[in-house]
């Protein structure tokens, strides 16, 4: 048992594989300016991988784009969706009077449960 011992080493604070042996993909670097602040960064691709036009801005969060020969990509927006909020969402589902309805339903729940009658609430609104 002696001999299997691993007295010495920290594990997991080294690696016991070598790099011996291993080939490595052929790798190309592509290099992305923002619009917005002008930073360039560069990114690494395995040399086949298909690049794309546009990455996110590290510094600024702003789209950057692929730097090609001396100007930059172009990339084209006309197929990207609109966000849609929760609003928006719900409207395709109900309408403002239906909406104000429910209100109303929750309302009045919300205000039994309180023990709050109309009345009350009409006296303190007044």
């Amino acid at each position: 048992m002696a001999d299997r011992s691993l007295r010495g080493i920290r594990l997991g604070a080294q690696s016991l594989q070598s790099e011996e042996g291993v080939v490595f993909h052929e790798r190309a670097q592509h290099i992305y300016t923002c619009a917005t602040c002008g930073r360039d960064t560069t990114l690494t691709f395995a040399a086949d991988a298909d690049v794309p036009p546009a990455w996110e801005c590290r510094t600024c969060g702003a789209e950057a784009l692929l730097r090609v020969g001396d100007g930059t990509a172009t990339v084209d927006h006309s197929g990207d969706k609109i966000p849609r909020s929760h609003w928006d969402m719900l409207l395709e589902r109900r309408t403002i009077p239906e909406l104000e309805e429910l209100l109303e339903e929750r309302l009045a729940f919300v205000r039994a449960r309180r023990g709050a009658t109309q009345d009350a609430v009409d006296k303190i609104s007044a």
